[in-house]
């Protein structure tokens, strides 16, 4: 019987050769968007889930409230990571990591340098944490000693080759010599930070600190499993005001009560291990992380393109089962059962979707390598799975199954007498289901068209707007350190260089750098209720200049004064947050070391216009410049110049010159800046393609579904046409009851999209309205891919012979 049902089936498809591609070609497409971004989430989700107590690990969070500024940071105090193992009994053990920016490291013994950006400090009790399975050395020994490290095994391929690493010696920064005594696995592509070399913190001053109002730690506990993490998160906080209670009174001169009665805090909290990726994005983390709404989101699309897909498939089922009544009703004239008609349309229908997700497979391992590259993943196909073969075969059975349910079950239980005088097809031309889920497929395509418009408009409104600098023609030249004796000889040759316009050494810009936030206070005035918590950056007297930043009133650091040394210049939000009405010649004091013992005074020359320094998910913060001048670590050069390839090259032959070997790490200010909305360009990116593909998609069904009507009226055109009727009036007549299902579906998605892109917007300190062109713009698109699908097949209907459809009347 099986056999048979599957003759007929295939019969089917090869009568209906259009209906069949079109089919199974929606929903293979669909089905394979759905697998490329279901394996995206499963890989989101899985972050650092491959760490043995993962359900246990915590990090520590800071929340401070102070100086008119809340922030909530990602690290904690130096002493935090030794109370939390000594003195609290729910934890059964805690690590510390403190990051440092890049190096430059080589191997003992050779002049040539590399740069490695994944250096950290940490601590031996990170091997209790977290899970970096060994390759080499004693797991209970490592990082117990000043001047070791432990190494990862492609950076150990990578400066040693085939030797073996234990025992061997890399110099950082052309200072100090460390010892490799373990090699660890790479850590894993799904995990919240990544390090080639861990550095022994038993060698790091700064670790040994006991200030509690410092924080600059990336603190994680191990939980124990008897224990309640909210439990712990209290008896941090009691551990706080123990130990900071004393230190608060001495460097402020008020009690930890009186702060707190101000409206100001310190809070700790715990957040769990596997939730950083997607819900974290605090100050200092250690790499950029994503969010949970990009999740939501790309899940919204992936089963709406399904949707879309499985619509088409069902339509187009129910819209075939007309041409089938008086089929089916021949076969109940001559015996057949209500089951077995049942189980032929199933048996068809599941046989196109198994074929439709066998091409999906296919499609997904084409289209692979090109989404990993939007996604910025690393994702694969996983065939050897048996769970997710199942899946996919029970989706194909259960979409199967749905499509061919209607017509199975409906076809089948009719009388054999009515569809013979054919009443059931009359009936089945209404189609009021198809209508109903052309609507949806065409809501689901103007949402993601809307959202396309929308996220564009916002990134072109940041890439564009008016910053308050001049991120234009600024070249970035990183590790300048390197060149020691000789960077002063270095930066006299680029300074002479034509096309340089005027350069600084400082390592603070307005996009991902060196970041200094600081508390700084008011002269004479008591420290609990006259600071404020700012940026405090290092520059030099040619900063403005090359930056294009503004000033409003007084002057900048300038080499005429030799008091400039203890001079600040303020930006326009920290003049507000002080609250001056005149600030020049205003006084202000902060710490001068982390131990808070030593503080400097500083006179205030200057106020800058605000500019833009974070990013515009963020209002503009208070910010303080203070004098540097002999600044090494990086360069930001201004030049002028058609091309840029040609001052390339000179900055290259002057490095060669100078630091010959060594690495020529560079950048250019206007792209940093665009790489700090790489999450929302691949998002916008994201959202082109698969609107796309869900227009598409819609199209193949509006195309068939056109297809069968013009089929289905074939008669009824032939007599129009007749009487008298034109091409263009037959073919308003088939176009204008698919436009109105476009219209609707335009008034349904339209709000329903302006309250979804004005979440995302919310986000953004600084964005831009969602205009009436956009619904408009998204409308004309959608009504203009439906006038041309159907007009296709409206034009060949209305130009057909009519004697051939009147012939058999």
């Amino acid at each position: 019987m099986l056999s048979n049902y599957l003759k007929i089936a295939w019969r089917s498809l090869q009568k209906q050769r259009m209906y069949g591609f079109i089919n199974v070609l929606g929903l293979a497409i669909g089905v394979a968007c759905c697998i490329l971004i279901s394996l995206f989430i499963w890989n989101e989700l899985s972050y650092d889930k491959f760490n043995k107590n993962a359900e246990h690990i915590y990090r520590v969070h800071s929340d401070i409230n102070f100086g008119g500024k809340r922030e909530i940071y990602a690290v904690a105090q130096a002493p935090l990571a030794q109370a939390l193992r000594e003195e609290i009994p729910g934890v059964a053990t805690a690590c510390r990591f403190r990051t440092w920016g890049s190096w430059l490291v080589r191997r003992e013994g050779t002049t040539q340098n590399v740069n490695e950006d994944r250096v950290v400090w940490a601590e031996h009790e990170v091997f209790d944490v977290f899970t970096f399975p060994l390759l080499a050395g004693d797991s209970n020994e490592q990082l117990k000693e000043p001047n070791t490290f432990v190494i990862s095994a492609s950076a150990a391929r990578r400066h040693f080759g085939e030797v073996n690493p234990l025992g061997q010696h890399l110099i950082f920064d052309n200072d100090a010599t460390y010892q490799v005594t373990g090699v660890f696995e790479d850590i894993p592509t799904a995990s919240h930070f990544h390090y080639d070399f861990m550095l022994s913190m038993a060698g790091l001053e700064e670790a040994r600190s006991t200030v509690w109002l410092s924080h600059n730690f990336q603190t994680y506990l191990v939980a124990k499993a008897d224990h309640d993490p909210q439990k712990i998160e209290a008896d941090i906080n009691t551990m706080w005001r123990k130990y900071a209670g004393p230190q608060v009174r001495e460097f402020i001169g008020s009690t930890v009560e009186e702060i707190e009665a101000q409206g100001s805090w310190a809070r700790y909290t715990l957040m769990p291990l596997t939730d950083i990726h997607l819900h974290s994005s605090l100050i200092a983390e250690h790499e950029l992380n994503s969010e949970i709404s990009y999740v939501w989101i790309f899940g919204a699309i992936a089963l709406f393109i399904l949707f879309i897909a499985c619509i088409n498939f069902m339509n187009l089922a129910t819209a075939r089962s007309a041409n089938r009544a008086k089929e089916v009703g021949m076969r109940k004239v001559l015996g057949s059962m209500q089951k077995n008609l049942v189980a032929q349309f199933l048996t068809e229908a599941m046989v196109m979707s198994i074929i439709a997700f066998v091409l999906a497979l296919v499609f997904s391992e084409i289209a692979m390598p090109y989404f990993n590259q939007l996604s910025g993943k690393e994702l694969a196909i996983p065939f050897r799975q048996p769970v997710f073969i199942g899946t996919l075969l029970v989706g194909a059975l259960f979409t199967g199954l749905l499509a061919g349910s209607y017509p199975a079950f409906y076809l089948s239980s009719f009388r054999p007498i009515e569809v013979l005088k054919g009443k059931l097809q009359a009936s089945l031309r209404t189609g009021w289901l198809r209508n109903a889920l052309v609507i949806f497929q065409f809501i689901v395509s103007v949402l993601l068209i809307i959202g396309t418009i929308v996220i564009y408009d916002q990134l072109n409104f940041i890439l564009n707007k008016r910053l308050g600098f001049n991120k234009e023609q600024v070249f970035l030249l990183y590790d300048t350190y390197g060149l020691e004796e000789k960077f002063q000889g270095f930066k006299n040759t680029i300074e002479a260089t034509p096309e340089v316009k005027s350069l600084t050494t400082s390592c603070y810009l307005p996009v991902r750098s060196c970041r200094s936030d600081e508390t700084v206070m008011q002269e004479g005035k008591s420290a609990d209720q006259h600071s404020v918590n700012m940026q405090c950056w290092q520059v030099d007297y040619d900063y403005l200049k090359t930056l294009g930043i503004e000033m409003k009133e007084g002057r900048f650091f300038s080499k005429e004064f030799i008091t400039d040394s203890l001079a600040v210049i303020l930006n326009e939000t920290a003049v507000k947050k002080f609250g001056y009405e005149d600030p020049l010649g205003q006084r202000l004091w902060r710490y001068a070391s982390q131990d808070l013992k030593t503080t400097i005074t500083y006179t205030v020359i200057g106020v800058v216009k605000d500019f833009h320094f974070e990013s515009l998910h963020n209002d503009i913060g208070a910010l303080g410049f203070f004098l540097e001048k002999d600044a090494t670590g990086m360069m930001a050069i201004r030049f002028e110049a058609a091309t840029t390839g040609p001052f390339l090259e000179k900055m290259k032959s002057a490095w060669a010159q100078f630091s010959p070997g060594q690495p020529f790490n560079y950048a250019f200010l206007d792209e940093r800046f665009s790489q700090m909305y790489d999450a929302e360009q691949r998002l916008g990116s994201v959202f082109i393609v698969f609107a796309a593909i869900a227009i598409f998609i819609a199209c193949l069904g509006l195309l068939a579904l056109a297809a069968f009507t013009a089929e289905q009226r074939t008669k009824e055109i032939g007599i129009r046409k007749v009487l008298g009727a034109t091409a263009a009036g037959i073919m308003s007549l088939l176009v204008k009851d698919f436009l109105k299902l476009v219209l609707v579906a335009l008034l349904i998605a339209s709000p329903l999209a302006w309250y979804v892109m004005n979440k995302w917007l919310s986000d953004f300190a600084y964005r831009v309205d969602i205009s009436w062109w956009v619904f408009g713009l998204a409308g004309a698109i959608a009504v203009m891919v439906a006038f041309f699908m159907v007009s296709f097949q409206s034009i060949r209907a209305a130009h057909a012979n009519p004697v051939e459809s009147l012939r058999s009347e």
